[in-house]
């Protein structure tokens, strides 16, 4: 069932207002390939923007923020805790995981997959002058916790 969708097939908001408030988790991921050059010039800090991970960062957390400004049907949330950590992934790529907290009654994976998706779009932004063929990928929800459905986690 589609929990969009009212009786008549239209899009509408979840009423939420009967819900338990329950602690609620969400850890979403996203990869960005790009040269090894790239890479490398953005762990070596000779990025002429500055500090690549951390204004990625940054832009994550802020869109996990503004998620249901982005997202017309999401309910504004208050977000207790919000994660957003990037690694270099191999030697042409970056892993980021975003992971956001709250105790309420609607879930957090749109605001993790929103963290995870928009700090993807912010190395591509800052990166593109030196590798416009950056590929981003993965973006998906890894596991959620809390609510009505209990513990949900991606299989290996």
């Amino acid at each position: 069932m589609l929990t969009h969708l009212d009786s008549q097939g239209r899009a509408s908001m979840v009423d939420v207002t009967h819900k338990a408030v329950t602690a609620r988790e969400a850890v979403a991921e996203a990869r960005v390939r790009m040269l090894p050059q790239t890479l490398q010039m953005i762990q070596q800090g000779g990025h002429p923007k500055g500090d690549v991970f951390a204004v990625a960062r940054i832009a994550g957390i802020q869109a996990a923020k503004k998620t249901h400004d982005l997202i017309p049907l999401c309910h504004p949330l208050l977000l207790t805790s919000i994660k957003v950590e990037l690694e270099a992934d191999g030697e042409d790529g970056v892993l980021i995981r975003a992971a956001c907290k709250l105790a309420g009654q609607t879930g957090v994976e749109m605001e993790a997959l929103t963290a995870a998706s928009v700090a993807a779009l912010t190395i591509y932004d800052m990166c593109k002058a030196v590798d416009r063929g950056m590929v981003i990928e993965g973006v998906r929800l890894l596991e959620k916790l809390g609510g009505k459905s209990g513990h949900w986690q991606v299989q290996a």
